[in-house]
């Protein structure tokens, strides 16, 4: 699969109290992190919308592990990476990592999204459908480089 890298800064808005990022705030770092995976394979949103007619892809479920946590100033990278995909639901897998002691990189949390690849009820514009996901979508999200 795909697999797209991005470095993120920790903002002072980031953080809570404690001087720690206040953990919804991955959430959003990790929805804008795949915006920026579809962004790689050569689909800004406005373009899925507009070449797939559909209203977008919410999420569903997610859910995060934390294990290390960030502080204003420190450069994090995400990555992220679709890990499964169903006729028009797709698991996106999202990985914060942190420079370790060794100078590698080390693991702060491992998160996941299911989203639907949605568009509008034909019976009811007000509401969402699921579609399919495109054979193009599913192809360039599952080779190596993009």
């Amino acid at each position: 699969m795909f697999v797209n890298r991005r470095t993120v800064r920790i903002e002072w808005a980031d953080c809570d109290a404690a001087g720690i990022v206040f953990y919804p705030r991955y959430f959003a770092m990790f929805d804008s992190s795949t915006h920026h995976l579809f962004e790689a394979v050569g689909w800004k949103k406005r373009d899925l919308i507009a070449d797939f007619d559909i209203i977008g892809y919410p999420m569903v479920d997610t859910g995060a592990k934390f294990s290390v946590p960030s502080s204003f100033g420190d450069d994090v990278v995400i990555e992220t990476r679709v890990v499964k995909f169903g006729r028009s639901s797709f698991e996106i897998a999202h990985r914060l990592l942190r420079p370790g002691p060794d100078g590698g990189e080390i693991v702060a949390i491992e998160a996941r999204e299911v989203r639907v690849w949605a568009g509008r009820d034909p019976d009811d514009p007000k509401k969402m459908k699921p579609k399919a996901i495109p054979d193009e979508v599913i192809r360039r999200l599952s080779t190596p480089n993009g």
